[in-house]
């Protein structure tokens, strides 16, 4: 029961998390969504683990708008970082996201030293998803949504550059199966990519995702991410 019950306090923080992530995207200030909780206690322990699961989406406005984060911000974004490093037997994914983390810490907060195997500056390997099916594949690259970055380069970006095609299938197929934060992620990667058909037709796909994912933040912040990214998000 308390396992249950923690659980959902998590998915509630980090639907609010997410909330505000989009909000600040919307708006273009900030929204300080993690700040309250740097007061400690119970709630910030629940903010940390809610800003590792989003990932470096946490701090996306800092990055893709190129605003200063908020101190508290900063401050509990890098205990997420700090607390939750990955387990040797980690998921590809899971290694990756963190990589991503360190890389944005890196990148705001010039006093953060990386001295983990995989630096912010070496890549985790990305064989397993160069060669996965198609479907594998747009499920792997939703997950590291967050990667899709414009004028970013990464082993992950790198494979889905080669497989436009695939992506979009997958895409396609998320629709399909009515799995909405799936499709708001590869959505994402294709507005990245060249070589996606123009019969995919993007903008609309971003239109009805948006609509069909209803009041899901998740999907929300996916898809206001893939427009900024479109509309031409400075690198």
């Amino acid at each position: 029961m308390e396992q249950s019950g923690t659980s959902t306090l998590l998915q509630g923080a980090v639907r609010d998390l997410a909330s505000g992530v989009v909000s600040a995207l919307r708006s273009g200030d900030h929204t300080p969504s993690a700040a309250p909780a740097a007061a400690g206690g119970e709630a910030e322990g629940l903010a940390v683990a809610a800003v590792r699961v989003l990932g470096s989406d946490a701090l996306l406005p800092s990055v893709l708008l190129h605003t200063p984060p908020l101190p508290d911000e900063l401050a509990v974004f890098r205990k997420a970082v700090e607390a939750y490093p990955p387990r040797a037997d980690a998921a590809p994914t899971v290694v990756w996201s963190h990589w991503a983390m360190r890389r944005t810490m890196s990148r705001l907060d010039p006093s953060f030293v990386d001295a983990t195997p995989h630096g912010a500056g070496t890549e985790p390997d990305a064989d397993a998803l160069a060669d996965a099916s198609w479907q594998s594949l747009t499920h792997q690259l939703a997950v590291l949504a967050p990667l899709a970055l414009p004028g970013e380069d990464c082993a992950v970006a790198r494979v889905a550059r080669r497989r436009p095609l695939d992506v979009a299938r997958g895409f396609v197929r998320a629709v399909r199966r009515r799995d909405w934060r799936q499709a708001a992620g590869a959505e994402r990667w294709l507005t990245l990519l060249d070589g996606v058909p123009d019969t995919l037709g993007l903008d609309t796909g971003l239109d009805f995702t948006e609509l069909m994912g209803g009041e899901d933040p998740l999907v929300a912040l996916q898809v206001q991410a893939a427009r900024l990214t479109r509309a031409g998000a400075p690198a």
